[in-house]
């Protein structure tokens, strides 16, 4: 049996956080709802202090934002792009159109087509996290996605200037600078200046993940989302100064991410607590690492491999860097995660950053339902049927008609007959009846 060396908070005080959330969040988008721009408007000078006269900029203005970025950052950011932009298109290389012919005549299809439109939010209240706008908007377009409008927050009063250029060179057809419960509702709803869209992707806090959730059904999003989680599972071989470094770069996104280190080796899980405490203080991210570690950071010690791996999947967790002798032992080990990373050689961090899957995924165990965001979440599968050959038509048709009759649908056996009747030997007895 695992045995925990260090347990995080119990979890009713977690869910009565959430309930809070919820709340609130649903205050914010009624009042959104009835009142359209006016609360927009209220809700970013209340949570931003940012009122401008108009939240989309202009052409001149994205052009002037751009110019004011350094060279080594747009560079950096058009390679990060390229690898995202790469790792999509095979994504959608991979996804065929069908038509198959079933009976003689009788063709059936599905074709992959593009949502009319996607909203892109790109987070940016603590941090300006340019990369996720690669992510959402690179990817709608490589899907094909002919509008996109991304929405992210200015900080602290001031435009996150990288970001804008990222958003911009992804791809972006409007560009809000707009942030929090009141972006995805603008979105989700429409009002009189943001046209509403049909699918909504991206990351977030609390709150925007809070939104998603509600407006969901009438709008599409990518997934439900909660704090960033990290799990490793590591063997004796591993290095513990390199897992306690990995934990805190996920433990900064927020005093709520948890961070999960299942060893074989108790040994080592002591040796990595002991480096998170050592390196912890003088992080710059330290106000964010320090309570989710606290608060959300777990040592579990496994019997063996074979344990580890299945503990790692009872948490589904969104990132499981699996730093052991043999680390693609995972890929057939493991089913239940957002995306795994394997051996020292990578890292969470390289998947958040610069390496080209995606990094907005599954998190509060929605891992065992759904992977992450990719080019098939913005497309729609939808099918086709054309039957062309007579005798095939009135076989369906007679078919249909006995079929439907056990469910006592009248009307769809009749829709049946009448073929049945007009290509085949098939009789309309019930329109006889009817007098005609």
């Amino acid at each position: 049996m695992p045995r925990s060396l260090k347990s995080p908070v119990p979890p009713d005080q977690v869910h009565a956080a959430r309930v809070d959330v919820a709340e609130r969040v649903g205050t914010i988008l009624e009042d959104i709802r009835e009142r359209g721009d006016e609360a927009v408007r209220r809700y970013s000078e209340k949570f931003d202090g940012w009122s401008p006269e108009s939240f989309r900029l202009g052409r001149g203005e994205i052009e002037k934002i751009i110019a004011g970025v350094p060279g080594t950052v747009l560079d950096d950011i058009r390679f990060v792009q390229r690898q995202v932009r790469t790792f999509a298109q095979a994504q959608r290389d991979s996804l065929l159109d069908v038509e198959i012919e079933t009976l003689p005549g009788v063709h059936l299809g599905h074709r992959h087509v593009p949502v009319a439109g996607a909203g892109a939010y790109v987070p940016g209240g603590r941090y300006p996290l340019t990369a996720s706008a690669h992510m959402t908007i690179v990817t709608a377009k490589v899907a094909g996605v002919p509008r996109v409008a991304a929405c992210t927050p200015p900080i602290r009063g001031e435009i996150p200037a990288a970001t804008v250029a990222a958003m911009h060179l992804a791809g972006a057809d409007e560009i809000y600078l707009l942030g929090g419960v009141q972006a995805v509702a603008a979105l989700a709803l429409g009002t009189e200046t943001v046209g509403r869209v049909p699918l909504i992707a991206g990351p977030g806090n609390a709150y925007v993940a809070e939104a998603k959730r509600q407006l969901f059904g009438e709008v599409g999003i990518d997934l439900f989302a909660g704090p960033t989680e990290i799990l490793v599972i590591a063997d004796e071989t591993a290095d513990p100064f390199v897992v306690a470094v990995d934990l805190l770069s996920q433990a900064e996104h927020g005093p709520d991410s948890p961070a999960v280190l299942v060893t074989t080796s108790e040994e080592l899980g002591r040796e990595v607590e002991r480096h998170i405490e050592r390196l912890l203080p003088g992080m710059p991210t330290k106000d964010f690492a320090g309570p989710a570690w606290r608060d959300h950071g777990e040592i579990v010690v496994a019997g063996s491999l074979a344990e580890a791996f299945e503990v790692a999947d009872s948490y589904a967790s969104e990132h499981v860097e699996v730093l052991t002798e043999n680390p693609r032992q995972a890929l057939d080990r493991m089913t239940d995660y957002g995306a795994l990373f394997l051996g020292e050689g990578t890292c969470v961090s390289y998947g958040d950053k610069v390496i080209g899957t995606n990094h907005v995924l599954p998190t509060r165990g929605a891992a065992r339902y759904t992977g992450g965001l990719w080019v098939g979440k913005y497309l729609k599968t939808v099918t086709y049927q054309e039957v062309t050959d007579p005798s095939s038509s009135a076989l369906l048709g007679e078919v249909c008609g006995r079929a439907a009759r056990v469910e006592l649908f009248e009307g769809h056996a009749r829709s049946g007959d009448v073929r049945a009747a007009k290509y085949g030997n098939g009789t309309l007895p019930w329109n006889d009846e009817a007098g005609a």
